[in-house]
Protein backbone atom coordinates (compact mmCIF):
# COMPACT_ATOMS: atom_id res chain seq x y z
CA UNK A 1 0.00 0.00 0.00
CA UNK A 2 3.05 2.24 -0.24
CA UNK A 3 1.90 5.82 -0.91
CA UNK A 4 -1.72 4.85 -1.61
CA UNK A 5 -4.13 7.47 -0.28
CA UNK A 6 -6.80 5.95 1.95
CA UNK A 7 -9.68 8.17 3.05
CA UNK A 8 -11.32 7.01 6.27
CA UNK A 9 -14.72 8.45 7.08
CA UNK A 10 -15.00 8.46 10.86
CA UNK A 11 -11.27 7.85 11.13
CA UNK A 12 -10.77 9.91 14.28
CA UNK A 13 -12.80 7.64 16.54
CA UNK A 14 -12.07 4.61 18.69
CA UNK A 15 -11.89 2.15 15.78
CA UNK A 16 -10.70 4.71 13.25
CA UNK A 17 -7.44 5.44 15.05
CA UNK A 18 -6.60 1.74 15.09
CA UNK A 19 -7.42 1.38 11.39
CA UNK A 20 -5.34 4.45 10.53
CA UNK A 21 -2.38 3.05 12.44
CA UNK A 22 -2.65 -0.33 10.71
CA UNK A 23 -2.71 1.35 7.30
CA UNK A 24 0.17 3.71 8.02
CA UNK A 25 2.29 0.79 9.20
CA UNK A 26 1.90 -0.57 5.66
CA UNK A 27 3.09 2.68 4.10
CA UNK A 28 -0.27 4.15 3.14
CA UNK A 29 -1.11 7.82 3.37
CA UNK A 30 -4.24 8.38 5.41
CA UNK A 31 -6.83 11.10 5.10
CA UNK A 32 -9.20 11.42 8.05
CA UNK A 33 -12.63 12.67 6.99
CA UNK A 34 -14.76 13.61 9.95
CA UNK A 35 -17.47 16.07 10.89
CA UNK A 36 -15.59 17.26 13.98
CA UNK A 37 -11.86 17.30 13.30
CA UNK A 38 -11.09 18.05 16.95
CA UNK A 39 -11.61 14.33 17.58
CA UNK A 40 -8.91 13.44 15.05
CA UNK A 41 -5.82 15.02 16.56
CA UNK A 42 -4.58 11.77 18.10
CA UNK A 43 -4.12 10.25 14.64
CA UNK A 44 -1.43 12.74 13.64
CA UNK A 45 1.06 11.35 16.15
CA UNK A 46 0.60 7.81 14.82
CA UNK A 47 2.18 8.43 11.43
CA UNK A 48 5.30 9.89 9.87
CA UNK A 49 5.67 13.44 8.63
CA UNK A 50 3.24 14.04 5.75
CA UNK A 51 1.52 10.67 6.16
CA UNK A 52 -1.73 12.09 7.55
CA UNK A 53 -4.28 14.51 6.15
CA UNK A 54 -7.46 15.88 7.69
CA UNK A 55 -10.63 17.12 6.04
CA UNK A 56 -14.02 18.14 7.44
CA UNK A 57 -16.85 16.06 5.99
CA UNK A 58 -20.40 15.05 6.86
CA UNK A 59 -21.59 11.88 5.14
CA UNK A 60 -25.12 13.29 5.16
CA UNK A 61 -23.92 15.98 2.72
CA UNK A 62 -22.87 14.50 -0.64
CA UNK A 63 -20.82 17.53 -1.70
CA UNK A 64 -18.57 17.28 1.36
CA UNK A 65 -18.15 13.54 0.79
CA UNK A 66 -17.07 14.04 -2.83
CA UNK A 67 -14.52 16.69 -1.82
CA UNK A 68 -13.18 14.53 1.01
CA UNK A 69 -12.36 11.51 -1.15
CA UNK A 70 -11.05 13.39 -4.18
CA UNK A 71 -7.80 11.78 -5.32
CA UNK A 72 -8.22 8.74 -3.06
CA UNK A 73 -7.17 5.23 -4.04
CA UNK A 74 -9.15 3.49 -1.27
CA UNK A 75 -12.14 4.53 0.86
CA UNK A 76 -13.22 3.13 4.22
CA UNK A 77 -16.50 4.09 5.88
CA UNK A 78 -16.56 3.57 9.65
CA UNK A 79 -19.36 6.01 10.48
CA UNK A 80 -22.12 4.65 12.70
CA UNK A 81 -24.30 5.83 15.56
CA UNK A 82 -26.06 4.16 18.48
CA UNK A 83 -28.84 6.73 18.78
CA UNK A 84 -30.39 9.41 16.61
CA UNK A 85 -31.45 9.31 12.95
CA UNK A 86 -30.14 5.87 12.00
CA UNK A 87 -31.47 5.94 8.45
CA UNK A 88 -29.91 9.30 7.63
CA UNK A 89 -26.45 8.20 8.76
CA UNK A 90 -26.26 4.43 8.28
CA UNK A 91 -28.36 4.16 5.12
CA UNK A 92 -28.39 7.45 3.22
CA UNK A 93 -24.94 8.47 4.48
CA UNK A 94 -23.47 5.11 3.50
CA UNK A 95 -25.04 5.46 0.06
CA UNK A 96 -23.47 8.91 -0.34
CA UNK A 97 -20.01 7.50 0.36
CA UNK A 98 -20.45 4.56 -2.02
CA UNK A 99 -21.80 6.73 -4.86
CA UNK A 100 -18.97 9.23 -4.49
CA UNK A 101 -16.39 6.42 -4.37
CA UNK A 102 -17.77 4.91 -7.57
CA UNK A 103 -17.82 8.30 -9.30
CA UNK A 104 -14.21 8.96 -8.24
CA UNK A 105 -13.05 5.58 -9.58
CA UNK A 106 -11.40 4.39 -6.37
CA UNK A 107 -9.98 0.88 -6.42
CA UNK A 108 -11.51 -0.36 -3.16
CA UNK A 109 -14.31 0.45 -0.74
CA UNK A 110 -14.62 -1.14 2.69
CA UNK A 111 -17.92 -0.53 4.47
CA UNK A 112 -18.33 -1.27 8.17
CA UNK A 113 -21.78 -2.55 9.06
CA UNK A 114 -22.65 -4.71 12.09
CA UNK A 115 -23.64 -8.22 13.04
CA UNK A 116 -27.40 -8.02 13.34
CA UNK A 117 -27.88 -6.03 10.14
CA UNK A 118 -31.26 -7.28 8.96
CA UNK A 119 -34.09 -5.66 7.01
CA UNK A 120 -36.50 -7.38 9.41
CA UNK A 121 -34.64 -6.48 12.60
CA UNK A 122 -36.77 -5.38 15.58
CA UNK A 123 -34.42 -2.41 15.99
CA UNK A 124 -34.14 0.62 13.74
CA UNK A 125 -30.37 0.30 14.11
CA UNK A 126 -30.34 -3.19 12.57
CA UNK A 127 -32.71 -2.21 9.77
CA UNK A 128 -30.66 0.87 8.86
CA UNK A 129 -27.46 -1.19 8.77
CA UNK A 130 -29.09 -3.64 6.34
CA UNK A 131 -30.37 -0.80 4.16
CA UNK A 132 -26.89 0.72 4.18
CA UNK A 133 -25.30 -2.52 3.01
CA UNK A 134 -27.79 -2.80 0.15
CA UNK A 135 -27.22 0.81 -0.91
CA UNK A 136 -23.44 0.41 -0.83
CA UNK A 137 -23.47 -2.73 -2.98
CA UNK A 138 -25.92 -1.16 -5.43
CA UNK A 139 -23.54 1.75 -6.01
CA UNK A 140 -20.24 -0.13 -5.60
CA UNK A 141 -20.74 -3.89 -6.19
CA UNK A 142 -17.13 -4.80 -5.36
CA UNK A 143 -17.26 -3.20 -1.91
CA UNK A 144 -16.20 -5.34 1.05
CA UNK A 145 -18.86 -5.45 3.78
CA UNK A 146 -17.57 -6.06 7.29
CA UNK A 147 -19.98 -6.83 10.11
CA UNK A 148 -18.25 -6.72 13.50
CA UNK A 149 -19.71 -7.93 16.77
CA UNK A 150 -19.46 -5.58 19.73
CA UNK A 151 -15.92 -4.18 19.91
CA UNK A 152 -13.65 -4.11 22.94
CA UNK A 153 -10.40 -2.23 23.46
CA UNK A 154 -8.64 0.13 25.81
CA UNK A 155 -10.88 3.13 25.07
CA UNK A 156 -14.11 1.24 24.42
CA UNK A 157 -17.56 2.10 25.69
CA UNK A 158 -18.25 -1.54 26.40
CA UNK A 159 -16.00 -3.15 29.02
CA UNK A 160 -15.10 0.24 30.47
CA UNK A 161 -18.75 1.03 30.99
CA UNK A 162 -19.38 -2.24 32.80
CA UNK A 163 -16.25 -1.75 34.90
CA UNK A 164 -17.45 1.70 35.92
CA UNK A 165 -20.77 0.28 37.09
CA UNK A 166 -19.15 -2.65 38.90
CA UNK A 167 -16.73 -0.37 40.74
CA UNK A 168 -19.28 2.16 41.94
CA UNK A 169 -22.41 0.47 43.29
CA UNK A 170 -23.18 -2.24 45.86
CA UNK A 171 -24.59 -4.51 43.14
CA UNK A 172 -24.10 -4.92 39.40
CA UNK A 173 -27.40 -4.50 37.49
CA UNK A 174 -27.53 -6.47 34.24
CA UNK A 175 -30.00 -5.71 31.45
CA UNK A 176 -30.48 -8.47 28.86
CA UNK A 177 -28.60 -10.96 31.02
CA UNK A 178 -29.14 -13.95 28.72
CA UNK A 179 -28.29 -12.20 25.44
CA UNK A 180 -25.14 -13.65 23.90
CA UNK A 181 -22.23 -11.69 22.44
CA UNK A 182 -18.98 -12.56 20.69
CA UNK A 183 -16.77 -9.53 21.45
CA UNK A 184 -14.04 -8.73 18.93
CA UNK A 185 -10.77 -6.99 19.82
CA UNK A 186 -10.38 -3.59 18.14
CA UNK A 187 -6.81 -4.36 17.07
CA UNK A 188 -7.91 -7.54 15.29
CA UNK A 189 -10.75 -5.70 13.58
CA UNK A 190 -8.42 -2.93 12.41
CA UNK A 191 -5.96 -5.42 10.90
CA UNK A 192 -8.80 -7.21 9.12
CA UNK A 193 -10.10 -3.94 7.67
CA UNK A 194 -6.61 -3.02 6.48
CA UNK A 195 -6.21 -6.44 4.85
CA UNK A 196 -9.55 -6.04 3.05
CA UNK A 197 -8.54 -2.58 1.83
CA UNK A 198 -5.17 -3.81 0.65
CA UNK A 199 -6.51 -6.77 -1.37
CA UNK A 200 -9.80 -5.82 -3.04
CA UNK A 201 -9.20 -8.48 -5.67
CA UNK A 202 -9.40 -11.13 -2.96
CA UNK A 203 -11.98 -9.68 -0.57
CA UNK A 204 -14.06 -7.31 -2.72
CA UNK A 205 -17.75 -8.09 -3.16
CA UNK A 206 -17.80 -10.30 -0.06
CA UNK A 207 -19.37 -9.99 3.39
CA UNK A 208 -17.52 -10.96 6.58
CA UNK A 209 -18.83 -11.34 10.14
CA UNK A 210 -15.98 -10.53 12.51
CA UNK A 211 -16.22 -11.80 16.06
CA UNK A 212 -13.90 -13.01 18.79
CA UNK A 213 -13.25 -16.61 19.82
CA UNK A 214 -15.63 -16.60 22.81
CA UNK A 215 -19.42 -16.49 23.01
CA UNK A 216 -20.53 -15.03 26.34
CA UNK A 217 -23.85 -13.92 27.77
CA UNK A 218 -24.29 -10.37 29.01
CA UNK A 219 -24.29 -11.72 32.57
CA UNK A 220 -21.09 -13.68 31.97
CA UNK A 221 -19.37 -10.60 30.56
CA UNK A 222 -20.36 -8.51 33.57
CA UNK A 223 -19.17 -11.27 35.93
CA UNK A 224 -15.82 -11.44 34.11
CA UNK A 225 -15.37 -7.67 34.32
CA UNK A 226 -16.26 -7.60 38.02
CA UNK A 227 -13.73 -10.32 38.75
CA UNK A 228 -11.04 -8.64 36.64
CA UNK A 229 -11.26 -5.47 38.72
CA UNK A 230 -11.38 -7.28 42.04
CA UNK A 231 -15.13 -6.84 42.55
CA UNK A 232 -16.13 -10.43 41.94
CA UNK A 233 -17.87 -10.54 45.31
CA UNK A 234 -20.55 -8.10 44.19
CA UNK A 235 -23.92 -9.70 43.37
CA UNK A 236 -25.12 -9.50 39.77
CA UNK A 237 -28.79 -8.52 39.65
CA UNK A 238 -30.74 -9.30 36.50
CA UNK A 239 -33.01 -6.38 35.59
CA UNK A 240 -36.52 -7.66 34.74
CA UNK A 241 -37.71 -6.94 31.22
CA UNK A 242 -40.64 -4.80 32.36
CA UNK A 243 -38.38 -2.58 34.47
CA UNK A 244 -35.83 -2.34 31.64
CA UNK A 245 -38.65 -1.12 29.38
CA UNK A 246 -39.45 1.62 31.90
CA UNK A 247 -35.79 2.65 32.03
CA UNK A 248 -35.74 2.84 28.22
CA UNK A 249 -38.53 5.42 28.33
CA UNK A 250 -36.56 7.80 30.54
CA UNK A 251 -34.80 10.71 28.82
CA UNK A 252 -31.07 10.18 29.27
CA UNK A 253 -31.66 6.74 30.78
CA UNK A 254 -29.07 3.94 30.78
CA UNK A 255 -30.59 2.36 27.68
CA UNK A 256 -32.78 3.45 24.76
CA UNK A 257 -35.81 1.63 23.40
CA UNK A 258 -33.89 0.70 20.28
CA UNK A 259 -30.96 -0.65 22.25
CA UNK A 260 -33.38 -2.69 24.34
CA UNK A 261 -34.85 -4.10 21.13
CA UNK A 262 -31.34 -5.03 19.99
CA UNK A 263 -30.80 -6.93 23.23
CA UNK A 264 -33.69 -9.15 22.26
CA UNK A 265 -31.40 -10.96 19.81
CA UNK A 266 -27.97 -12.57 20.22
CA UNK A 267 -25.05 -10.69 18.69
CA UNK A 268 -22.90 -13.55 17.40
CA UNK A 269 -21.50 -14.50 14.02
CA UNK A 270 -23.74 -16.61 11.81
CA UNK A 271 -22.67 -20.26 11.51
CA UNK A 272 -20.33 -20.69 8.56
CA UNK A 273 -19.91 -16.98 7.90
CA UNK A 274 -16.32 -16.03 6.93
CA UNK A 275 -14.67 -14.22 9.82
CA UNK A 276 -11.32 -12.93 11.05
CA UNK A 277 -9.40 -15.99 9.91
CA UNK A 278 -10.71 -15.54 6.36
CA UNK A 279 -9.17 -12.06 6.44
CA UNK A 280 -5.85 -13.37 7.75
CA UNK A 281 -6.24 -12.45 11.42
CA UNK A 282 -6.13 -14.74 14.45
CA UNK A 283 -8.82 -13.68 16.97
CA UNK A 284 -7.65 -12.45 20.39
CA UNK A 285 -9.49 -13.75 23.48
CA UNK A 286 -10.83 -11.03 25.76
CA UNK A 287 -9.08 -12.50 28.80
CA UNK A 288 -5.70 -12.35 27.06
CA UNK A 289 -5.62 -8.58 26.82
CA UNK A 290 -8.50 -6.73 28.47
CA UNK A 291 -7.21 -6.87 32.05
CA UNK A 292 -4.44 -4.46 31.06
CA UNK A 293 -6.79 -1.49 31.09
CA UNK A 294 -9.00 -2.65 33.96
CA UNK A 295 -6.41 -1.50 36.52
CA UNK A 296 -7.90 1.97 37.21
CA UNK A 297 -11.16 0.36 38.32
CA UNK A 298 -9.55 -1.75 41.04
CA UNK A 299 -9.89 -0.58 44.64
CA UNK A 300 -6.16 0.14 44.96
CA UNK A 301 -5.28 0.56 41.29
CA UNK A 302 -2.09 -1.17 40.21
CA UNK A 303 -1.25 -1.84 43.88
CA UNK A 304 -4.36 -3.99 44.34
CA UNK A 305 -2.36 -7.18 44.75
CA UNK A 306 -0.03 -5.67 47.33
CA UNK A 307 -2.89 -4.22 49.35
CA UNK A 308 -4.28 -7.70 49.86
CA UNK A 309 -0.92 -9.12 50.99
Amino acid sequence: MQDNLVTIFGGGGFLGRQVAQALMARGARVRIAQRDLANSVKVKALGNLGQTQFVAANIRKPDTVARALHGSDIVINLVGILSGDFDAVQHEGAANVAKAAAAAGVTALVHISAIGADANSPSAYGRSKAAGEAAVLAAFPTATIIRPSIIFGQEDQFLNRFAGVASSGPVVPVIGAATKFQPVYVGDLAEAIANAAQQPGVYGGKTFELAGPQVMSMKEINAWVAKAIGRGDKPLVEVPGAFASLLAMLPGGPITRDQLAMLGQDNVAAPGAPGLEALGVAPTPMAAIAERWMVPYRRHGRFAGRAKA
